[in-house]
């Protein structure tokens, strides 16, 4: 497991857990013994299980954990994702965070599986962003490829991405030839990627060498096709732009390679899971 994954986990546990769980410290006798089922109370796909064995095992390392339906596989209505046993305090310290790491993470997953379903026949694949919950990237973007989508930059530092603002301060093409050149010969593992919101811009930026894709910018679906044709096969093309399950397979249709969402992580909704005390 990252370190950075692990930090997130053990600071999840202190701004919950504190100096102590009152309630549990206070009302349930130190000797009890039980055991629990996280229980899903709607269908979708796992995401999150590791993590929330790690939240167990880091409240009370005693605890014996069973992952019963393993991250990236779907599961059903009543299905049981997880099992555990062990002190009835460490059981209920544990359930809150356990499952604020699993629903997120496998409400991401699931959304995820929408969309990817959503553009099937079509070869195209269904693309991340970085619009992810700060300090959770690594882990709502293994969510994702859970859901069978696929990871695009993980930051800044590894993917050059010249969006319309960086456009705005510098457009010029030949700037942007001698800025490519330069990241090339510096840094020449970094891939890169141009913004392109008119069909006139995708002209222009095929001039220049060393550009690995292009990212068609809130495009009609038909400007969409004209600039599959225009590049013919030459750069990837990224489609993005308020795309929703209502209009990604228009989108997939139009022969564009990766389509963006950033519905996949900001608007996933947390599946409805439970834990029940035996």
């Amino acid at each position: 497991m990252e370190s950075s994954v692990f930090a997130l986990i053990r600071a999840a546990i202190t701004e919950d857990v504190g100096d102590g769980d009152v309630t549990s410290l206070y009302f349930i006798p130190e000797n009890s013994r039980s055991r629990a089922e996280i229980v899903a109370r709607e269908p979708g796909i796992v995401s999150g299980a590791e993590i929330a064995v790690t939240v167990f095992k880091e409240i009370d390392p005693g605890l014996e954990v069973e992952v019963c339906i393993p991250d990236g596989s779907p599961f059903e209505r009543g299905s049981i994702l997880m099992k555990a046993a062990g002190s009835t305090r460490s059981l209920l310290t544990a359930e809150r965070t356990a499952l604020n790491f699993l629903q997120r993470l496998s409400g991401v997953a699931t959304q995820t599986q929408r969309y990817v379903e959503a553009v099937k026949p079509h070869p195209v694949q269904v693309w991340d962003t970085r619009k992810t919950t700060p300090g959770w990237r690594l882990i709502e973007k293994a969510a994702v490829k859970h859901g069978g989508g696929t990871n695009h930059r993980m930051g800044l530092y590894d993917h050059a991405m010249v969006k319309d603002n960086h456009l705005a301060a510098n457009s010029d093409l030949k700037s942007l030839q001698a800025a490519i050149h330069k990241l090339r010969a510096e840094r020449p593992g970094v891939r890169v990627q141009l913004e392109a919101a008119t069909l006139q811009q995708v002209a222009d930026f095929l001039t220049l060498n060393g550009v690995d894709m292009l990212l068609l910018d809130n495009m009609s679906t038909d400007q969409q096709r004209e600039a599959v044709q225009l590049v013919n096969g030459r750069l990837w093309l990224e489609a993005s732009g308020g795309i929703t399950l209502d209009t990604i397979k228009g989108v997939a249709a139009t022969g564009v390679n990766a389509i963006s969402v950033g519905a996949l992580t900001h608007s996933a909704r947390a599946l409805d899971l439970t834990l029940d005390l035996f």
